[in-house]
């Protein structure tokens, strides 16, 4: 059985630096909020706590500067993993590779991912192959949708889109540095599996995404 994690100042505080130091998302515990919570009302309860003690009023201003530190390591916290949601959405949207890699993303925050991803595929449908196709940008008032590929399926049909592997496509030629299970491509192609050295010509955006995650060297073509 998992060791139950107990937050403390120390643990946010070491929390808050890996995500700081490190440019990936961070794995955090599955009940990292519902902890976060309850260590912010345990503090809480000290405040609200009556004592004769000579020592609770100092005991008490200690605690305040310590719930004021820990909700702005939880607002920094929230914010660059904000961030870094940000870009692996923009990164799904763009090249809509299952190679993404989503494992660190709590259950909420795994919600904010599906709704951005939504919304900027359908900004890309609506706005980018439209002008590529030489059609004027199709847009829809509310465009957030949580079942957006089927969403985005319907509107390529109804108004004559193009879809990515319609358009044409450059590719990268590559040698693979680590072995790569089989996976579907944004148009659900599938590729591989790859072993350690094998070398493969791939769709410039999926190559990008494996060399960006050093799974793959570039080999330039003479």
């Amino acid at each position: 059985m998992a060791q139950e994690v107990i937050i403390t100042y120390e643990t946010l505080f070491e929390i808050l630096k890996r995500e700081r130091e490190r440019p990936d998302l961070q794995k955090l515990e599955p009940d990292f909020f519902g902890n976060a919570i309850s260590y912010i009302k345990d503090k809480k309860k000290i405040l609200e706590a009556k004592s004769d003690s000579p020592f609770a009023s100092e005991e008490k201003k200690k605690t305040e500067r310590q719930l004021d530190n820990i909700y702005k390591i939880i607002k920094e916290l929230y914010e660059r993993r904000e961030k870094k949601i940000i870009m692996l959405a923009f990164d799904k949207s763009r090249t809509r590779s299952n190679l993404i890699d989503t494992t660190a993303l709590l259950k909420e925050e795994k919600v904010i991912f599906d709704a951005l991803t939504g919304l900027l595929d359908t900004y890309r449908e609506s706005i980018l192959y439209s002008v590529l196709n030489e059609k004027m940008p199709f847009m829809q008032p509310n465009p957030i949708e949580l079942s957006g590929r089927r969403h985005l399926e319907e509107n390529k049909t109804a108004h004559g889109f193009k879809s990515a592997s319609e358009l044409k496509r450059t590719t990268k030629l590559v040698r693979f540095t680590h072995a790569i299970p089989k996976f579907v491509g944004p148009e659900l192609e599938e590729y591989g599996p790859f072993q350690e050295e094998d070398i493969a010509n791939l769709p410039e955006e999926i190559a990008g995404v494996l060399l960006s995650k050093g799974k793959a060297q570039e080999i330039e073509e003479n």
